[in-house]
């Protein structure tokens, strides 16, 4: 990948993509950049390091959008061919979005383009100066792991207005909620995938949504992204309710704060709630399961029908169709979280509540 290869592998030890050293074999190749967690510190020594580096300098994985510079920001692609599609991969690493929001609008954050896609797969030029007019053939794919504007305002985060316009996709990690379907960016030039988390972190109503990995297809300038459920994910719900009067389904089901068995009369409603929300994961657990296990047979199946090889055959034949490597320990336990606005009421006790459910949620503390 030449050029390519030398600025964004510059700081591994062996200078280059692990696939092309020779006395590797590396089946399925992986780029990665850092994200908020796992950043360059020098904790515990002088030389920035982050977890990546680790897994890099091992050959496991290809690490590349660091930036070590703190006053400006130079993005660089790694360039793919494969028959007639090319690909220019940018990636960025995880910094803060204030200093970053900083060096964007003070229009230090820069983008080396390819010069032209007949040349070989060896030159990047400004993206100011790259191409001279002509059609772009590349297909440019940007990985971030920042922030989204999402209200948490205007500094502490990255517009989408900020990205070059001449991207085709944006892999925009960090943000845990699943949209995992390309949106139209606000720019209308480019679409937008956010992979999210691939289990709850934070249990809040974003992660409830259900957890998908994309496959990406690209041929020349086109592409389509097929997402994949992720099976191996505890079930979450989430719900919420309000104990003042006039909230009840039925007005017999309201609570008198006055009364003298209120609390143990709190205590039946909300395990009532709870328990409706640990059916709903339940259920959504298998359902989950079961649609995986029906994608993963389709696929078993096509990949059965395209293999000629005996060999192949017979060890598929081992495999066998429907039966996963690994499974979830106690699918059953799922992951609940009832928020209850409680203004006119006593507090109930977290822990004493939360002991009637331990056999059946993971997660007793967040009721």
């Amino acid at each position: 990948h030449g050029r390519s290869t030398e600025q964004n592998f510059k700081r591994s030890l062996h200078g280059r993509v692990n696939y092309e050293d020779e006395f590797y074999s590396v089946d399925l190749p992986i780029f990665a950049i850092h994200g908020n967690h796992d950043d360059p510190t020098r904790d515990g020594g002088t030389e920035m390091l982050a977890a990546l580096d680790l897994l890099s300098i091992s050959n496991f994985v290809n690490y590349f959008g660091r930036q070590d510079e703190v006053d400006k920001v130079e993005v660089s692609p790694i360039l793919l061919r494969k028959g007639s599609t090319n690909v220019a991969l940018y990636g960025m690493g995880s910094m803060r979005d204030e200093r970053l929001n900083r060096m964007w609008q003070g229009k230090k954050v820069r983008f080396l383009r390819p010069e032209n896609v007949n040349s070989p797969l060896d030159g990047t030029n400004d993206e100011d100066e790259a191409n001279n007019g002509q059609e772009n053939t590349w297909f440019n794919i940007f990985a971030l792991h920042q922030n989204r504007d999402t209200g948490r305002g205007a500094k502490n985060c990255v517009h989408e207005s900020m990205i070059p316009e001449w991207m085709d996709l944006v892999v925009w990690g960090h943000e845990h909620e699943c949209r995992i379907v390309p949106d139209e960016s606000l720019v209308g030039t480019f679409r937008i995938t956010q992979p999210g988390s691939s289990v709850a972190t934070s249990l809040v109503q974003g992660e409830a949504v259900r957890k998908h990995i994309g496959l990406l297809d690209i041929r020349g300038c086109q592409f389509r992204l097929k997402p994949i459920p992720l099976s191996m994910v505890r079930a979450f719900a989430t719900g919420e309710v309000s104990l003042g009067r006039g909230n009840a389904m039925n007005a017999e089901d309201e609570l008198d704060p006055d009364d003298p068995k209120v609390e143990e009369n709190m205590m039946e409603y909300l395990s009532a709630h709870v328990s409706r929300l640990i059916d709903d994961a339940r259920e959504q657990g298998k359902n989950l399961r079961e649609d995986a296990l029906v994608e993963a047979n389709k696929a078993l199946q096509r990949k059965r029908h395209r293999r000629n090889h005996n060999e192949d055959d017979e060890e598929m034949g081992e495999m066998g169709l429907g039966k996963p490597m690994f499974t979830i320990q106690k699918p059953d336990q799922v992951l609940v979280r009832l928020k209850v606005e409680h203004t006119g009421f006593s507090t109930l006790n977290n822990q004493r509540f939360g002991a009637r459910f331990v056999s059946e949620v993971v997660s007793t503390f967040l009721f």
